[in-house]
C-alpha cells in the first residue's frame, strides 16, 4: 500500500504552526509497513485542496489528511473528498449529539455552524468518533482507494489514528512489520555504516537503515512478518552482531535520549555529581534536569563562564589559568575537580571551549572543546574540535560530555 500525507491549513503554510502530524503519521505507517511516498501542506483554498488530494489518488492507495474538519466555510476536506467519492453528506445524530455534550462540558456555547462538523457520508464511510475534540474523523473506502481524514490539532489526530485508523489498517494488511532502534553515540553516519556495511548488505529481511540525529546517530532495524514474535526472532540475531561490532558506541535501544540513560545509571549507582560549565553555559545541567527524581544525585551545576568565577568557585589555579588560558586541558581538569571537591560529589564534570563565532585564533580555533571528568580521584581529560554555528557547537559539545560520562560510569560498574 502507499500513501500519502496531507496537512490542510494555511496557518502550516505561513510557518505559524510546525506539522509535527505528518512526522507522527509517517513513523506509524512505516511500523505498518504503508510506504509513505509523498507529503503534502496545502492551504484552506477549496480549488488547491480539491487539486491536491485528486492529483495525492492518481500515485498512491491510501491518503490521509489532517486539518479541514472544523465548522468555519474554509474547512472543506471532508466535502472535497466526498465529491471525489461521490457521496452524498448526511446529519450524523450521533456525532451532533457529541459535539453538544462536548461544548455542554466545556461550558461553551455550540454555534449552529459546528452542526456542519456532524455531516458524514451516506454510504462509503467509517465514523470515527473524537473523544477529545468536536470534529469526528472519517474513513471513506471505495474502488481500492481509502483517504482517512483527521482533525488538526495533534491531541486529536494522534489517539484517533492510534485507537480507529491503524487497527483499520492493520487488517488490511497481510504481513506485520516491527522495528527495532539502536542509538550510538561518538560515532557518526557515515563511520559508523562503514563498520557494519557487510551486515547491512547482507540484509534482506530483517533491513538495516542508518541515520543521523544530532549528536548521534540511528539504526532502525525492521523485520516482516506474520506475527510480532516471529519478527522480533528475526531481528534479534541482527540486533546482537550490530552491537558486537559496534560495542560500546551502542548507548540504548528504542525511543529514548542520552540524558535518560545516563541519568539512570546515576541514579541506580547512588553516584553523586557535580557539573562545571563554561561555554556551554548549563546545558549539560539543564539536560540531567530533564529526568525526575535527579536532585537525589545531582547536587549542583554552576555556570563558571569568566576566569575569577573559575577560580573563584572552582578553586582553579590563576597560574594555570596565565599558562594554558581558559580553553585548555589543564583547566579543564582543574574545574572537574573543583567542582566535585567544593560540591561533595563523587563525580565532577567539566566542559571548557570557544563557542564563537568569534575568540579563536590558528592555535586554538573556534570549535576547541576539553571536557573533563573526575572520578574517585581520577581524571581524564578529552579534547574534541567541532564546527558548526555557535549552538551547534555547545549542544555537541553537552551531548559529548553526557557519552564521557555514561562510559565512566560503564567503567565504574
Amino acid at each position: 500500500m502507499k500513501a500519502e500525507i496531507i496537512a490542510v491549513g494555511t496557518e502550516i503554510l505561513l510557518g505559524d504552526i510546525l506539522n509535527t502530524n505528518a512526522q507522527y503519521l509517517s513513523k506509524e505507517l512505516a511500523q505498518l509497513g504503508i510506504e509513505v511516498y509523498f507529503q503534502t501542506v496545502v492551504g484552506d483554498n477549496p480549488k488547491r485542496l480539491k487539486d491536491t488530494i485528486f492529483q495525492a489518488f492518481s500515485r498512491a492507495d491510501l491518503i490521509i489528511t489532517t486539518g479541514g474538519l472544523g465548522p468555519t466555510e474554509d474547512d472543506l476536506t471532508k466535502e472535497t473528498a466526498a465529491e471525489y467519492f461521490g457521496e452524498e453528506l448526511v446529519l450524523d445524530e450521533r456525532a451532533l449529539g457529541r459535539i453538544q455534550k462536548y461544548f455542554k462540558r466545556t461550558g461553551r456555547t455550540m454555534t449552529e455552524n459546528n452542526r456542519k462538523q456532524a455531516m458524514v457520508p451516506k454510504e462509503h464511510g467509517i465514523v470515527l468518533y473524537n473523544d477529545n475534540g468536536t470534529a469526528p474523523g472519517i474513513i471513506m473506502e471505495k474502488n481500492g482507494k481509502i483517504i482517512a481524514m483527521l482533525p488538526g490539532p495533534p491531541k486529536e489526530t494522534m489517539p484517533m489514528f492510534e485507537n480507529q485508523v491503524k487497527p483499520y489498517l492493520q487488517k488490511k494488511q497481510e504481513y506485520t512489520f516491527v522495528s527495532e532502534i539502536l542509538r550510538v553515540a561518538s560515532v557518526g553516519e557515515s563511520a559508523m555504516e562503514t563498520l557494519v556495511k557487510d551486515i547491512i548488505d547482507a540484509q534482506t529481511n530483517p533491513t538495516i537503515a542508518p541515520y543521523a540525529k544530532y549528536g548521534e546517530s540511528i539504526l532502525r532495524i525492521t523485520a516482516k512478518a506474520k506475527s510480532e514474535e516471529e519478527a522480533h526472532a528475526l531481528i534479534a540475531p541482527v540486533k546482537a552482531a550490530l552491537k558486537e561490532r559496534l560495542g560500546n558506541a551502542v548507548y540504548a535501544e528504542g525511543e529514548t535520549n542520552m540524558q535518560t540513560v545516563v541519568a539512570q545509571m546515576l541514579l541506580e549507582g547512588k553516584k553523586t555529581i557535580a557539573v562545571a560549565e563554561s561555554c556551554t553555559g548549563g546545558l549539560v545541567t539543564s539536560a540531567l534536569v530533564e529526568y525526575p527524581g535527579i536532585s537525589e544525585v545531582l547536587l549542583e551545576g554552576c555556570v563558571t563562564y569568566t576566569n575569577e568565577a573559575k577560580m573563584r568557585r572552582l578553586g582553579v589555579k590563576a597560574e594555570t589559568l596565565d599558562k594554558y588560558t581558559a580553553v585548555s586541558r589543564e583547566v579543564a581538569a582543574e574545574m572537574a575537580e573543583g567542582v566535585a571537591k567544593t560540591s561533595g560529589a563523587s563525580i565532577g564534570v567539566s566542559i571548557t571551549g570557544i563557542a564563537g563565532p568569534g575568540g579563536g585564533t590558528e592555535e586554538k580555533p573556534v570549535g576547541l572543546v576539553y571536557i573533563g571528568i573526575h572520578v574517585n580521584g581520577k581524571t581524564t581529560v578529552t579534547e574534541y574540535r567541532y564546527t558548526g554555528k555557535r549552538n551547534q557547537i555547545r549542544e555537541r559539545a553537552a551531548f559529548y560530555a553526557l557519552d564521557l560520562l555514561r562510559k565512566a560510569l560503564q567503567d565504574e560498574a
